[in-house]
């Protein structure tokens, strides 16, 4: 028999994944929330979309398991609502009626996985896992881009404009030049911008650079 995959505690606040279940079927939904915490997986279970809309944890939430065949709002359209809520976490669908339009469609709108009843149980939990990765990765950008927006928030209107072509690999003297200034004083500028901005080289602060220009796209 397989060896289940066991899921490790959250690093930042020594908690397990949370998982959101939707299941309209109560002996599936028992059975998905015991699987899930028996590898050591937080359960959130939920009959209906109204209910996950009205109870679900959307700051914890790793993973959303959505069952497609739903009363009321199917599974694709409770994932859209979800989004505008505000819980981004990635989702596996699964279904018992599924098709190829229906997996397409789930596929484009950013599903980790579409699995089809019966599915292996490794297959869930595989799939689970891939989702509650990329929740890790999605939330350390998100903390990044927090991070330095905070810091670039400390500069001055002058020193943003010259770390804007700083990080477009100008030299201090076309910098001078662009802004009237000497160099003594770009250079001056360009200090406080790596000393406020915690860059220790040019290429983080180019990095830092991305990440705004990325966060307001």
């Amino acid at each position: 028999m397989p060896q289940r995959t066991s899921f490790s505690k959250r690093t930042l606040d020594a908690s397990p994944p949370l998982v959101v279940i939707v299941d309209d079927d109560a002996s599936t939904l028992e059975a998905l929330e015991c699987l899930l915490v028996s590898v050591g997986l937080e359960v959130q279970a939920f009959a209906s979309a109204q209910a996950c809309l009205d109870g679900a944890d959307r700051v914890r939430a790793g993973c959303i398991v959505l069952d497609v065949r739903l009363p009321g709002k199917n599974g694709l359209e409770l994932h859209e609502e979800l989004k505008r809520a505000g819980l981004r976490a990635p989702v596996v669908f699964i279904s018992g009626y599924g098709d190829v339009r229906m997996t397409v469609r789930a596929m484009k709108a950013g599903a980790v996985e579409f699995l089809s009843k019966p599915f292996h149980e490794q297959e869930l939990l595989d799939a689970i896992q891939v989702g509650i990765e990329q929740d890790r990765v999605q939330r350390e950008r998100q903390d990044a881009v927090a991070a330095v927006q905070a810091r670039f928030a400390t500069l001055t209107p002058r020193e943003r404009e010259i770390m804007s072509l700083v990080v477009l690999g100008l030299r201090n003297k076309a910098i001078a030049t662009e802004f009237g200034l000497s160099e003594v004083t770009v250079k001056a500028h360009r200090r406080q911008v790596m000393s406020k901005m915690s860059a220790p080289s040019l290429a983080d602060l180019v990095r830092m650079g991305d990440l705004l220009c990325d966060a307001s796209s």
